[in-house]
């Protein structure tokens, strides 16, 4: 388990990070494969008088009294329970999770920006046009006919080859969105990183502009700072039917919206004519192979879809989701499979 080269490392290693962090200086630097930390954490446990000392597989060597002896093992490892530093890991990154992410701190915030960039998976697919070999399908008579005449065979089948379906996110980025916009904008940079061909990206104010360009770039924060300014009503009112109105228009007649999985963030807050808004997700839910609406208020204890925007949207979209915390954006990725062509 050790050798002289590992006590070396030892109280070098010790030397430099304090006797506060010995446990976890001797086990990085003595053990070498996970029996030696069953050992090392037995042999801990006797050295600190949490367990008899006699009998454990071997002894650490007696340290001075103001290194060692004043050193804590974690109650994890002390209960005989797993890889503590996995566990603690494990637990604080599902608690953030779930949790809101307009109430994070500054710490919180860094490590929920990781977390946000792992969850850009949605693949969403069409039906294609072309075939391809399959076990199931219609029989491919062509490749049957060319097989038959070299010799007895099976009839061969084909199917349509599926293909990559486009991904719209539009995000609202008015006064009301604010807690949220920095996170959303992030998780949209991690989306169209994925797969920047088929996705597609658009900040929804008092006017609509495109941010797919500015989201391409490899690095979060110069792609935030890109997209920030580009937008010249971030924080500012919203008027989502005019917005969208232009989108549907524009670059969403133009092929942006067709047979596409559309995407809207927003809290459904209208300074315009509701009625209007609900005319236009109309027009873009028939373009569209679907439309979800995704409400930062949705996953809260008693919400109702009050605000007027978004109860009269409500008819016209495939799902309204929440989109709260890094769980819900993760459960939002699930949703944008669509099974039909």
């Amino acid at each position: 388990m050790y050798s002289l080269d590992r006590l070396l490392s030892f109280w070098t290693a010790l030397d430099a990070a304090g006797p506060e962090h010995a446990y976890w200086v001797g086990r990085l630097t003595l053990c070498g494969s996970p029996e030696d930390i069953e050992r090392y954490d037995a042999a801990w446990r006797g050295h600190a008088g949490q367990a008899a000392a006699k009998g454990t597989p071997w002894q650490v060597r007696r340290l001075p009294e103001r290194s060692l002896l004043r050193a804590t093992m974690p109650p994890q490892v002390a209960a005989g329970g797993g890889d503590p530093a996995l566990a603690v890991r494990a637990s604080a990154h599902e608690v953030l999770r779930h949790r809101d992410l307009a109430t994070l701190s500054p710490v919180e915030r860094t490590e929920a920006q990781r977390l946000l960039s792992l969850t850009a998976g949605a693949h969403p697919m069409r039906t294609g046009r072309r075939y391809t070999p399959a076990p199931r399908g219609a029989v491919d008579r062509r490749r049957t006919v060319r097989h038959l005449l070299r010799g007895p065979g099976v009839l061969l089948r084909r199917a349509r080859r599926p293909r990559p379906r486009k991904l719209v996110l539009l995000v609202d980025v008015s006064g009301s969105m604010s807690p949220y916009a920095d996170a959303l904008l992030r998780f949209a940079h991690a989306l169209v990183r994925h797969r920047p061909r088929w996705t597609a990206a658009y900040a929804l104010g008092t006017r609509l502009t495109p941010l797919s360009a500015a989201l391409r770039v490899r690095d979060p924060e110069a792609a935030l700072r890109r997209a920030g300014q580009l937008i010249p009503d971030w924080r500012g009112g919203t008027r989502l039917g005019d917005t969208l109105a232009a989108f549907v228009r524009g670059d969403g007649h133009r092929g942006a919206a067709r047979r596409a999985v559309v995407v809207i963030f927003s809290d459904g807050w209208e300074t315009g004519d509701p009625a209007r808004l609900a005319g236009t997700v109309a027009h873009l839910r028939r373009l569209a192979a679907r439309v979800v609406w995704v409400s930062p208020h949705a996953g809260r204890p008693g919400f109702a879809p009050s605000a007027g925007g978004l109860a009269a949207v409500l008819p016209h979209v495939d799902a309204l989701v929440a989109g709260h915390t890094i769980a819900a954006l993760e459960a939002l990725v699930e949703n944008m499979e669509v099974r039909r062509a």
